[in-house]
């Protein structure tokens, strides 16, 4: 016969290394330094950062109020033994749901917790009848902890209810745009039709309201009430103009450059789609990008640009932030090339720009060029001076192929610009 195997039952609740570090941490507890009314009302307010849910929240308070008060001062020792089945007829759930919600307040570092070899939880006494050990559910984790959770709670708080203004102040937005949008009587039935369509654009990249994060409100509001400034035709604010007062151009002559589209962005461009490659000085009515020159000063002709080619190095991000402020306009704060290269897709959401036409630039360009270029072609959308921000941006990649693209010439003019239109 063979031989026969015993499994030997389980000692307590399984440990895991975090676990184990919670017991540690338990250890060095400052007991008195924190109330039982502090973390009972801890332990309420703990639901809303979703580390533990209502019910457990419940049970949670239940143990900490079965704990004498005096156990929370120094001589103290804020320990539970009161069964599982006790447990569950105070907070009317099953036993079973206890010993698991009992695991998941383990887990989240809530409770700690020592089980005897027959599951049985008992204090131990010293000769004076003090408790100075025990088996059972330890609350001294909580001392410990109370400060961190307690910062974790009012930083949610704090998010909520930044959220709710947010969301607030979206809805106010979308309603006045979509108000101004049906009052704006001096503007052209194609205006208004591509208002309103810029409008819907935004409330769709929004989506559900109630899911949207905070950040994203915030730029979509920025972009409703900037619209609602446009539709009522006042002149653009001061507090954006005053950053480009100390900007500096040293790669262009007199500041002055050339109108590269039609003054009337709003109006039908389907029936006067101009060429990408049509000079300028040909037509009022020239293409989205010269073939010669993006933004080429006034002062040089066609024979200097090819004698005297700016290198193809990327300028410096505080330039471009000078020479684009639709970036602020619209929301966008980048502190760096990788912020400015990952807002990238959502500045070509807001221009109109397809995804065929940011890829090829990004195939084209490069990462960094490539939003250089989107920003360059969303400061024209902004400035009114482009009408399809999709066929702008491929003419400039087309000309990047050929070698005719100078992104530095283009930040560098635009920034002269900014720059002129704050001293007069």
């Amino acid at each position: 016969m063979g031989n026969t195997q015993i499994h030997q039952r389980p000692i307590g609740r399984r440990i895991t290394p975090q676990r184990a570090q919670f017991r540690r941490l338990a250890e060095s507890a400052d007991i008195g330094t924190v109330t039982r009314a502090q973390l009972a009302v801890l332990a309420q307010s703990l639901t809303c950062t979703g580390l533990i849910n209502g019910t457990e929240s419940h049970l949670l308070v239940a143990l900490i109020n079965t704990v004498p008060a005096e156990s929370f001062d120094r001589s103290g020792r804020p320990i539970v033994f009161k069964s599982n089945q006790q447990l569950a007829f105070e907070i009317g759930r099953s036993v079973g749901r206890v010993s698991r919600m009992l695991s998941s307040l383990f887990d989240a570092g809530l409770i700690t917790m020592q089980d005897s070899g027959n599951y049985k939880r008992y204090p131990i006494r010293n000769g004076d009848g003090k408790i100075t050990d025990g088996c059972g559910i330890d609350l001294r984790i909580l001392i410990v902890r109370y400060a961190e959770l307690d910062e974790l709670v009012r930083q949610v708080r704090a998010q909520k209810k930044a959220a709710d203004a947010a969301l607030r102040r979206y809805r106010g937005a979308l309603r006045n745009a979509r108000y101004a949008l049906s009052a704006a009587a001096r503007l052209s039935e194609d205006s208004l039709s591509r208002i309103g369509a810029r409008i819907d654009r935004v409330s769709n990249i929004v989506g559900i309201v109630g899911k949207a994060s905070s950040r994203v409100l915030r730029r979509a509001t920025d972009l409703l009430e900037w619209l609602i400034e446009r539709m009522m035709q006042l002149p653009r604010r001061s507090a954006e103009a005053q950053e480009t007062q100390n900007m500096t151009c040293p790669y262009v002559e007199n500041g002055m450059h050339i109108q590269i589209t039609t003054p009337h962005p709003f109006g039908e461009s389907n029936q006067e789609r101009r060429s990408a490659n049509a000079e300028q000085s040909h037509s009022l009515k020239a293409g989205s990008a010269s073939k010669w020159a993006f933004e080429e000063s006034l002062s040089r002709g066609r024979s200097e640009i090819n004698q005297r080619r700016l290198p193809q190095a990327m300028v410096a991000l505080q330039d471009v932030l000078r020479a684009v402020p639709a970036l602020k306009t619209y929301g966008f704060a980048p502190s760096s090339w990788a912020d400015l290269a990952r807002a990238v897709p959502l500045m070509c959401r807001f221009a109109g720009i397809s995804e065929d036409a940011r890829a090829r630039a990004v195939e084209q360009m490069g990462e960094q060029q490539a939003a250089v270029a989107v920003a360059v072609t969303l400061e024209k959308y902004d400035r009114q001076e482009v009408s399809s921000p999709g066929g702008y941006l491929r003419a400039m990649t087309d000309r990047a192929a050929a070698g005719e693209l100078h992104l530095a010439r283009s930040v560098f003019g635009l920034a002269a610009r900014n720059s002129m239109e704050v001293r007069h």
